[in-house]
């Protein structure tokens, strides 16, 4: 749900016109829109060098792990995995909201993961490589506002 979204639904969930501060939330969101959408673009441009990257970056902090266990199933489906964060976190920031990243991405995320006899720490860690990775591509202003994105994940895991 984008946050122009949720402003309307609030509003209109208590019968009422947006607030004059629910009108500046919109009007910044307006005024990032071309950051946004550049942030997007990066992302999307540079998915598969960040999860090669990223993937080669977590691999040498922990090696043992079941994408690096050499069967190439395995290794596809974290790597589809990791890739699929990346894409959430650009569809957040392009509605300007976390909560698509809550909503989908983190909700269940260790009981998942626990299910799936993945240690939690090594996905934190893979997604702190990630996040280095996605860093890297893009300014310091660009990097800034992804990088949040990517701590929520993260501490979702703590």
């Amino acid at each position: 749900m984008s946050l122009v979204t949720e402003l309307i639904l609030s509003a209109d969930s208590e019968a009422r016109y947006p607030a004059p501060k629910e009108l500046r939330i919109f009007q910044d969101f307006v005024k990032t829109g071309e950051q946004r959408v550049r942030i997007a673009k990066a992302l999307a441009a540079n998915e598969q060098r960040i999860v090669q990257n990223g993937s080669q970056k977590f691999w040498e902090r922990c090696p043992n792990t079941p994408s690096n266990s050499g069967v190439d199933r395995k290794t596809a489906s974290c790597q589809r995995d990791q890739g699929w964060y990346v894409r959430l976190i650009a569809y957040s920031i392009l509605a300007g909201s976390e909560r698509p990243l809550e909503d989908i991405g983190t909700v269940g995320i260790k009981e998942m993961y626990n299910n799936l006899e993945i240690p939690i720490r090594n996905i934190a860690e893979c997604m702190r490589c990630l996040k280095e990775e996605a860093m890297a591509v893009l300014s310091d202003e660009d990097a800034q506002e992804v990088a949040a994105y990517f701590d929520l994940i993260i501490q979702s895991l703590s």
